[in-house]
């Protein structure tokens, strides 16, 4: 709590008190006072209190606030490029979209022409691999309830 290296203990230390020195003020010379007669005589007014008492005194006219300067109106073409720049933005972000969704209906649609490809090969391939074991060894053709097998007419 103390400094350390203080030789005495704080209450033998001497205090130093500075008194402020007073500015003496600078001699002002009196000017004097013209009189001037105003420019325009106010008119005096006079009140009747509810009491009976008249109280006359110049009026007074409210001191007016200073107008404040007007917006300037904006453009009409100021309004229209702003409307037309927001136009554009959606018109990309639309266009972005758009061509994204393209992008995903074209790979559906491949995808199910590969499907599709696919299935009906299977298809193909699973009627050729059977029907080659249901045949017997010779072709069978009836015409007019004849028969041919194998070149040979059985009537």
């Amino acid at each position: 709590m103390y400094p350390e290296n203080t030789p005495c203990v704080p209450a033998q230390r001497t205090a130093e008190v500075h008194h402020p020195a007073p500015i003496n003020p600078a001699t002002a010379v009196p000017v004097p006072l013209v009189p001037m007669q105003p420019s325009a005589v106010p008119t005096v007014a006079s009140v009747v209190l509810p009491d009976g008492r008249v109280v006359t005194g110049y009026a007074v006219s409210p001191a007016q606030p200073e107008p404040v300067a007007a917006k300037p109106a904006v453009s009409r073409a100021a309004v229209n490029v702003a409307f037309g720049g927001v136009g554009f933005l959606a018109a990309c972000g639309g266009l972005l979209m758009l061509t994204t969704f393209i992008a995903a209906l074209t790979a559906l649609i491949t995808q199910l022409i590969t499907l599709a490809a696919v299935l009906f090969g299977g298809f193909i391939a699973v009627q050729v691999l059977t029907a080659k074991g249901h045949h017997k060894a010779g072709t069978t053709v009836n015409i007019r309830r004849a028969v041919f097998k194998r070149n040979h007419f059985h009537g």
